[in-house]
């Protein structure tokens, strides 16, 4: 039986498909380093929000994946799916504010009022970042512990489906994922991330969700509505 980590999804069908990395030191490292920083620090999101992604977006109904960096590292922010906030929150995070523009004008539609996008990941959105924890206050302090191997594996994981997937990848640490998409019915769309540093160096302008839902036209598939 593998060695499932806290709080992972019971009746995920991503189990089998992650269960060898499960058994790596490398995850196990992960996991006690994750551990460790719970008791000495605050990290978000919370434990029971961490592989979040996975209960919402099954790997069988998988259509999208949004790739980002890593979570939001404010208060009451960062909820297990990348870029999106709970609705409750009064005021967005300046990445999604920047997205939620970009949708408005790609698809001529009216801004979103909330910030949850568990709306997009019930259709089939995998809404995923490159390193699921982060310390408050400080972004980018769970680089290198042991995510990026296991978000690797993920890639690698969907890059196997049969079925043609949309990769949307935002920011350089996203990029670096499209070295494992090599299965050519899978579609690349990648601009830099959508945050205020460098949202206008391309982001902007870049028609993410049209462009998916047209690659999913063309793959037979039902498009993604996005408002």
């Amino acid at each position: 039986m593998t060695n499932l980590p806290d709080h992972w999804p019971a009746e995920s069908d991503w189990t089998n498909k992650l269960a060898k990395h499960f058994e790596s030191d490398s995850f196990g490292n992960l996991m006690e380093f994750v551990k460790q920083e719970r008791q000495n620090e605050t990290i978000y999101p919370l434990p029971e929000h961490t592989f979040r992604a996975f209960q919402l977006t099954s790997f069988e109904d998988l259509k999208v994946v949004i790739l980002g960096q890593d979570p939001y590292h404010g208060a009451g922010q960062a909820h297990g799916l990348s870029f999106s906030v709970d609705r409750s929150l009064p005021k967005l995070p300046p990445s999604l504010r920047n997205i939620f523009k970009e949708l408005a004008s790609d698809l001529d539609c009216q801004t979103p009022i909330h910030g949850d996008l568990t709306h997009w990941a019930a259709q089939g959105v995998f809404l995923l970042n490159t390193v699921l924890t982060v310390r408050q206050g400080a972004a980018n302090s769970h680089r290198k512990q042991g995510w990026e191997q296991f978000t690797d594996e993920v890639i690698r994981q969907i890059n196997k489906s049969t079925r043609g997937v949309v990769f949307i990848l935002w920011g350089k640490p996203a990029e670096k994922k499209e070295l494992l998409i090599s299965n050519s019915h899978h579609v690349v769309i990648k601009s830099p991330h959508p945050s205020p540093l460098s949202a206008r160096r391309g982001f902007f302008g870049s028609q993410p969700f049209s462009r998916a839902n047209e690659a999913l036209k063309k793959m037979n598939q039902q498009p993604i509505q996005w408002s």
